[in-house]
């Protein structure tokens, strides 16, 4: 069944509220494409690729799914074009500018996953403020990932226990996945329950490799801007059909 746009403000009847992902993790792939197919310059794709991450937002917090994870650049897109890169990161700092009032009020709570020293200056005292001025926030968690690599993740939780049993703060018997959790980026926050990738790509490219042990993985042949809310309803009804057995 084909829901309007209007019938989908709430949740839709054919989905369990029960059993909605709590974190829902996104992989926005194809903004380049999206833009390619039109014959527009692939900057659009990227700034289309935001109205699109918001919309998302604004459904997880409709339908009362309270974290989501956007994967928004990776240790490896710093391969792309200069141009490019360049312009993301311009683009990440306005972005952030213009929707602080309207998460503060909506209260959302944002924050980041990655190496985030490496980013441009301005970038980086753009994302303190967002993360400050969002901290108190009660409403849907949003987590940014950006220059983010799950190897690097686990490297330098690796580096950072390893300097606590060199210093004698921790024994080796201690660390347990729990622990091993607490340095990771993602501390605090609930591994996902459902993994969506757009652009028909089948593959978890270097995203969330510890925290995604279980996660339900969605794939789907759609471009990122093109990802409605009534592409994330059939992304929901997929992930409410399966049984997760965590293994037992």
């Amino acid at each position: 069944m084909t829901l309007s746009p209007a019938h989908l403000l709430q949740l839709p009847a054919d989905l369990d509220r029960q059993l909605l992902p709590h974190h829902v993790a996104v992989v926005m792939d194809g903004n380049g494409r999206w833009a390619q197919k039109r014959g527009l310059p692939r900057s659009l794709g990227h700034r289309q690729g935001v109205l699109a991450l918001k919309e998302l937002l604004r459904c997880c917090d409709d339908w009362g799914i309270p974290a989501l994870t956007a994967y928004a650049f990776s240790t490896e897109n710093w391969g792309r074009a200069h141009e490019e890169v360049d312009f993301l990161m311009t683009l990440f700092e306005q972005v952030l500018w213009q929707e602080l009032e309207e998460m503060v009020q909506q209260g959302v709570r944002i924050q980041f996953a990655g190496q985030l020293s490496a980013l441009p200056t301005s970038l980086q005292d753009t994302i303190l403020h967002a993360v400050e001025s969002t901290r108190q926030n009660q409403g849907i968690c949003l987590t940014v990932a950006l220059n983010y690599g799950g190897r690097q993740e686990i490297l330098q939780a690796c580096r950072s226990i390893a300097t606590l049993v060199q210093q004698g703060l921790l024994h080796p018997d201690q660390i347990d996945e729990a622990l091993f959790s607490q340095f990771l980026y993602t501390t605090g926050l609930s591994d996902p329950d459902l993994l969506i990738r757009t652009s028909g790509e089948m593959r978890i490219s270097n995203f969330l490799l510890w925290q995604m042990a279980y996660t339900e993985q969605y794939f789907t042949p759609i471009l990122w801007p093109d990802f409605d809310r009534a592409a994330f309803h059939e992304a929901l009804l997929s992930y409410q059909s399966r049984q997760r057995r965590f293994g037992k």
